[in-house]
C-alpha cells in the first residue's frame, strides 16, 4: 500500500473539505449521528469482539476498559457531535481588519489546518470524536487506532464514512489505516500531512516525535496532583483526591501523586486512608507511612503514571515545596489545590507550569466535552499552538489577506509613500 499516495489523494481533498459551508459540514455530522444511531448493534458486537481478545491477550485493566463501546460511550458520543453542530463555525472568522494605506487593507482569518493524522491506542471512542472535530473544523483525518481495537475502529470508521459522504463531503475527509506498518508510513508523509496528534503511552508519544518531521501536538504523560494546602477544607479535600484517583482511573487526569501540607497531615491522612479503603493502594514517603498504614514509596513512584488505582502520596513543608515538586516532576497536564486561602490559590495557579491549573475540584475535568468543547482531539502540554484540552479552536490557524489596488513596496521603501495603520 502506497501511503504517501494515499496522504496525497488526502492533501487534495483537503482544499475542497476546507471550503465547504457550515450547513454541509453540521449536515454530515447529523448524518453521522443517525448512522451510528442505526447501526450501534454491529458497533456492540465488534467491540465484544475486541474485548474477547483482549480478555484472552490478558491485557491490563485499564486498557480493556478504554476499550469498551457501550451504550454509554456511544451517548457521550452523540452528545459531544451535537454539541458541536450546535457550535458557530470556527471557520473564516476576522479576527483582524486594518487599514495599512488608502486602499491597503490587511485581514486576519480563520482557516484548517488541513490534514491531521491521529494515531491513537485502545479508545475507540476517540475516532468519533476526532472525525467529528475534524469535520467541523473543516480537516481532513488520517486515522490509526490500535490493534486491539480493530473490529470496533472498523464498524465506527464504515459508518462515518459513509455517512459523511452520503451528506456531500469528499471521500478523503477521513482515512483509516489499519496495519501496524501504516504509522511507520504515515509518520513519513511530511508532505502531505500537517499535523500528528499521538494518543497514548508515554513510549509511544515519544516515539512519534522521535520519528517525524510532522509537527506534533499531544502529551507523553498525565502525571497529575492534587495538592492539600494547610488551609484546606478537609471535607472537600477527601472526595476531590478519591475523584480524581477513582472515577476513571485510567484517564490521563487521574491524579497520580498527592501532595500533603505537613500541618494538614495528621487529620487529613486518616480521613483519606479510611475513604480509600482497599479500593486504593496508597504509597507513601517516609513520613506518610508513619500517619497512615500504606506502602513506602521510592523515588520512581513520583514520576510514575499509574493509570490504575495507586497513589503515592509526600508530605511538603510548604506551597513553595508543593510547587517546586510539581514543576519537576509532572508532566504539565493537570495539577490542583486543595485550599480555602485565596491568595495561596493564586500563587500555585502563577507558579505551577502546567496546561491545567485548579482550586478545589477534581482533576478529571480537564477535558474538552467538560470545558464545553463538545469534543476533544487530545490533550496538549506543549505552549505553542493549542494547550490543554484541545477542541474547535486548536484544530483551526489563520491566515492574512491583504487586498490592495496596484501598491508596491518600493513607493514605501523609498519614502513617496507612507503607512497609516488604522484598525477597522
Amino acid at each position: 500500500m502506497d501511503y504517501k499516495e494515499i496522504a496525497r489523494g488526502v492533501k487534495a481533498d483537503s482544499f475542497k473539505t476546507a471550503s465547504l459551508s457550515c450547513e454541509v459540514r453540521d449536515g454530515a455530522l447529523k448524518a453521522i449521528i443517525a448512522s451510528l444511531r442505526e447501526h450501534k448493534e454491529a458497533i456492540f458486537l465488534a467491540n465484544k469482539k475486541d474485548l474477547q481478545r483482549a480478555a484472552q491477550d490478558s491485557l491490563p485493566a485499564p486498557i480493556q476498559s478504554r476499550l469498551r463501546f457501550d451504550e454509554h460511550k456511544l451517548a457521550d458520543c452523540i452528545k459531544g457531535m451535537e454539541d458541536l453542530a450546535a457550535m458557530e463555525d470556527p471557520l473564516f472568522r476576522q479576527l483582524l481588519k486594518r487599514q495599512l494605506d488608502e486602499g491597503l487593507t490587511l485581514v486576519k482569518t480563520t482557516c484548517p489546518i488541513g490534514v491531521i493524522g491521529v494515531i491513537f491506542e485502545s479508545r475507540p471512542d476517540a475516532l468519533v470524536q476526532i472525525s467529528a472535530l475534524c469535520i467541523k473544523s473543516g480537516n481532513c483525518a488520517v486515522l490509526k487506532g490500535g490493534s486491539e481495537a480493530a473490529n470496533t475502529n472498523r464498524a465506527l470508521f464504515d459508518c462515518i464514512f459513509e455517512a459523511g459522504v452520503a451528506a456531500g463531503l469528499p471521500q478523503g475527509f477521513a482515512t483509516l489505516i489499519e496495519d501496524r506498518a501504516g504509522i511507520d508510513e504515515l509518520l513519513k508523509c511530511h508532505e502531505s500531512v500537517d499535523l500528528i496528534i499521538p494518543r497514548g503511552s508515554n513510549a509511544f508519544v515519544q516515539y512519534i516525535m522521535t520519528n517525524s518531521k510532522i509537527p506534533v501536538m499531544g502529551h507523553a504523560d498525565g502525571i497529575c496532583h492534587v495538592y492539600v494546602d494547610k488551609d484546606a477544607a478537609l471535607d472537600k479535600a477527601v472526595p476531590i483526591v478519591i475523584d480524581s484517583k477513582t472515577q476513571y482511573a485510567a484517564a490521563c487526569n487521574a491524579v497520580e501523586t498527592l501532595l500533603v501540607h505537613r500541618a494538614a497531615a495528621d487529620e487529613f491522612l486518616p480521613r483519606l486512608a479510611q475513604a480509600a479503603g482497599t479500593s486504593i493502594e496508597l504509597r507513601g514517603d517516609a513520613d506518610t507511612c508513619r500517619l497512615i498504614s500504606c506502602k513506602a514509596a521510592n523515588s520512581a513512584d513520583f514520576e510514575t503514571e499509574y493509570l490504575d488505582y495507586i497513589l503515592s502520596i509526600k508530605l511538603v513543608d510548604s506551597l513553595e515545596q508543593a510547587v517546586e515538586h510539581i514543576n519537576r516532576y509532572g508532566s504539565h497536564h493537570t495539577d490542583c489545590i486543595v485550599t480555602e486561602n485565596q491568595q495561596a490559590a493564586e500563587l500555585f495557579m502563577a507558579n505551577v507550569d502546567s496546561a491545567g491549573v485548579y482550586q478545589n475540584c477534581s482533576t478529571r475535568f480537564a477535558d474538552g466535552f467538560r470545558y464545553g468543547f463538545g469534543a476533544e482531539v487530545g490533550i496538549s502540554t506543549g505552549k505553542l499552538h493549542a494547550r490543554g484540552p484541545v477542541g474547535l479552536d486548536g484544530l483551526v490557524t489563520y491566515k492574512y489577506k491583504l487586498f490592495g489596488n496596484g501598491q508596491i513596496v518600493a513607493d514605501y521603501a523609498s519614502g513617496a509613500k507612507e503607512f497609516h495603520f488604522k484598525d477597522l
